[in-house]
């Protein structure tokens, strides 16, 4: 199986939308209650769904980037603003977080081989 994308609320559509059309991920559907967009490696996708109830979301968003510390601060040109800088973790990935206007935490990171490879792997396919 190949995972499709994950969508994630949101309390202001135009806002979100602007937000992720900034950090460069191109619009494919936009509504009024639901957009989607196409990552700017590969091809996945990712969902907007504007909420109208108060929300807690718990999840974490992940897109992956080779010249990491690069992206960041271009983003950082463009006024983004980091809670965490491009940082070395105990988990061997190098990542930052961001938060969009929803609040969904974004992590921006590169892991190279140990993304699917850590030297703890439990399976492996044969």
């Amino acid at each position: 199986m190949n995972m499709n994308q994950v969508t994630l609320p949101v309390s202001d559509m135009q806002a979100a939308t602007a937000f992720y059309r900034r950090m460069g991920f191109l619009q494919i559907v936009d509504t009024a209650h639901y957009a989607r967009f196409e990552c700017t490696e590969g091809q996945s996708t990712f969902s907007l769904s504007l909420e109208t109830e108060a929300f807690v979301n718990g999840s974490v968003i992940y897109f992956e980037h080779e010249a990491l510390d690069e992206l960041v601060a271009g983003l950082k040109e463009k006024g983004f603003a980091f809670d965490q800088d491009p940082t070395d973790m105990s988990y061997l990935w190098r990542e930052a977080i961001l938060h969009d206007p929803s609040g969904n935490k974004i992590k921006l990171f590169w892991a190279g081989n140990n993304r699917l490879n850590p030297p703890w792997r439990v399976e492996r396919r044969d």
